[in-house]
């Protein structure tokens, strides 16, 4: 099975010297984020997420369908993430690695069981139809902080996204096609965003947002999922080295404010994006009704 290519002896030595000296070798605090960058496709629901060198796209897609026998009042929401050969010599078409597996299950926790996306919304009909929405999560470069973007991108799309609109008389259900009706978008609850820390030297240093380099070489990482009201979603430790308590404390406070940096950020994109769209819009129809 094809590997990452590691780091020798001696960078992995310089790495950890440097932090033992609070250096970064991109020259970051300890508790920033690399460069944000968050653009939307022509379609709705597309979000293309760069985090530093890290790049993460994110389509949301929806159909109508048979909502699951024991859940008749819910819509269906799934995600799936794709890992992309060009991204790292270390992912292959149809194998899963542990990367994978964490991140899937991750996202799974983080987005879908913390009921971001209210799946109530969904139903069309208690028992016969509802909206299935799915969530693709394509890996294409990846130089670390692979959970914190893919996060960033599913909860941004879902955001962006918008359903047809849908029509019940009776029995029968009609979609409207964009053209008939303006498509409705998807109701969230809350907008769940993860942080990680990796540490070293036995818990004594923490990082934010650790590079794939800095990723080779930790002996541990602890994922904390939050909503901008400081609602703790979820905390997942990987790796056997001990954390301290008041060091955990720590992170979620940092936590926090990453994550209401980060909100604002995506909010901020989705009404530049929105204006973007109205120009050939409403703006447009009004102008033309002027005219005339």
């Amino acid at each position: 099975m094809p590997r990452e290519a590691e780091l020798s002896l001696n960078e992995r030595e310089f790495l950890l010297q440097a932090l033992g000296e609070n250096v970064r070798l991109d020259g970051r605090a300890f508790d920033a984020f690399r460069d944000l960058d968050l653009t939307f496709g022509d379609e709705y629901g597309v979000a293309d997420v760069r985090l530093g060198k890290t790049r993460v796209i994110a389509r949301i897609s929806a159909e109508v369908t048979a909502p699951f026998a024991d859940r008749k009042f819910d819509g269906i929401f799934n995600i799936s993430t794709e890992f992309s050969p060009m991204a790292s010599p270390q992912f292959e078409v149809g194998r899963q690695t542990d990367a994978e597996v964490i991140l899937s299950r991750i996202l799974e926790k983080a987005i879908r069981r913390s009921g971001a996306l209210d799946t109530e919304s969904l139903c069309i009909i208690a028992g016969a139809k509802c909206f299935s929405v799915r969530a693709d999560v394509h890996i294409v470069d990846h130089d670390g902080g692979l959970i914190d973007a893919s996060c960033i991108a599913v909860v941004a799309a879902l955001q962006h996204f918008r359903r047809s609109d849908v029509a019940v008389e009776g029995e029968k259900v009609t979609v409207f096609s964009t053209r008939e009706r303006e498509p409705v978008p998807l109701s969230m609850l809350h907008h769940p965003l993860c942080v990680t820390f990796s540490y070293y030297n036995t818990g004594e240093v923490m990082l934010v947002d650790a590079t794939l380099a800095e990723e080779q070489v930790r002996e541990g990482e602890i994922i904390i999922t939050m909503n901008r009201y400081g609602e703790v979603c979820q905390i997942a430790k990987y790796g056997g080295t001990p954390v301290n308590p008041l060091s955990l404390l720590q992170c979620t406070n940092v936590a926090l404010n990453k994550v209401q940096a980060m909100t604002k950020y995506i909010q901020r994109r989705l009404e530049e994006d929105a204006k973007k769209r109205d120009v050939g819009g409403l703006i447009a129809e009004l102008s033309a009704e002027n005219a005339r």
